[in-house]
């Protein structure tokens, strides 16, 4: 493998959407949206007094 002279270096181009960061977005997306669905059940239960107690 030879090294790559300066003008070289500057005509790379790359940064392709791969399948694996599609996946690792997608993922992260879903777990934001599981937060929010668990805090928005957390906050429903507590206004309607509809809590476990804690024994």
């Amino acid at each position: 493998m030879r090294e790559l002279k300066k003008e070289e270096l500057q005509n790379i181009t790359g940064g392709a959407v791969t399948a694996s960061l599609i996946s690792a977005v997608i993922t992260g997306v879903n777990s934001f949206l599981e937060v929010g669905r668990s805090l928005g059940t957390a906050i429903r239960r507590f206004f309607s007094k509809n809590v476990c107690s804690v024994n």
